[in-house]
This record gives structure tokens, C-alpha cells and sequence, in this order.
């Protein structure tokens, strides 16, 4: 009996050493699903008379390839961003704190909506989150 235990102590250690943390990419749902969080946000900003006057003049389907790169990139997905700076992307838009935290709650409708758990979410929001130094009042 003592030797069935320590065996199977032995056998439940080593299947915990075998198993392999997921990427936040894979996590996500890989490609598939950040071009659906993309097109969802896209839909979201394109409704929000708050926000849709920040994208005036915006060549969308450059945004959208380079954020879907960008949230790629952050997962550790298999991509590398190979757009502007935040800086360089939103010098000149004077973004307020308020439209900021209204921004980031329509990315949460589209991660939701695309079915990412708030979990996942929560992870992906924690890799973005500094970049919104470069982002507000610029």
C-alpha cells in the first residue's frame, strides 16, 4: 500500500511538472479571435459619438491590421507590432482620462462580445495598461 502511494505521489508530481503554462495569445484564442475583438471594437468606436470624432481622418484598415499586430504582440502571440509608438499614434489628440476609461470599456464589449472571459480579459487589459501614459493628454 505505502508503495502504490509514494508511486502515484511520484506520478501526480511529475504530471505537474509536465504541464505548460498557455500564452495570454492562445489564452485569447489566437488569431481568430483577436481579429474578432478588432472588428468588434471597430463596431463599438463606430457607434460611440464620444469617441468616433478621435478617429476622424483614419485610415482603418491600417488600425485595424496594426492593432490586431499589437495585440498579438502583447499576448505573446507570434507577431511583432510594427506600428508608431502610443506616443507618436496620439500626440495631438488631447485624450482625457474620461474618454480614456470610455475607450477601454468599449474594448471590454468587444473582448466580450468576440467571448474572451473577463479572466483573460483582465490579463490582456494588465499588458496595455502602461501604455496609457503615452496615450492621455498629448
Amino acid at each position: 500500500m505505502v508503495k502504490c502511494v509514494s508511486s502515484m505521489l511520484i506520478i501526480l508530481a511529475l504530471a505537474g511538472c509536465a504541464t505548460t503554462q498557455q500564452s495570454l495569445y492562445d489564452e485569447l484564442g489566437g488569431k481568430q479571435t483577436i481579429a474578432a475583438i478588432v472588428d468588434n471594437f471597430i463596431t463599438e468606436i463606430q457607434y460611440d459619438a464620444e469617441i468616433l470624432p478621435y478617429f476622424e481622418g483614419s485610415d482603418i484598415a491600417r488600425f485595424r491590421d496594426k492593432l490586431e499586430e499589437q495585440l498579438c504582440d502583447v499576448a505573446d502571440g507570434p507577431c511583432d507590432y510594427t506600428g508608431d509608438t502610443m506616443a507618436q499614434v496620439h500626440a495631438g489628440m488631447a485624450i482625457t482620462e474620461h474618454d480614456f476609461n470610455l475607450t477601454v470599456d468599449l474594448l471590454i464589449n468587444a473582448m466580450t462580445q468576440a467571448g474572451v472571459p473577463h479572466r483573460v480579459q483582465n490579463k490582456l487589459l494588465a499588458r496595455l495598461a502602461p501604455m496609457r501614459k503615452d496615450m492621455l493628454y498629448k
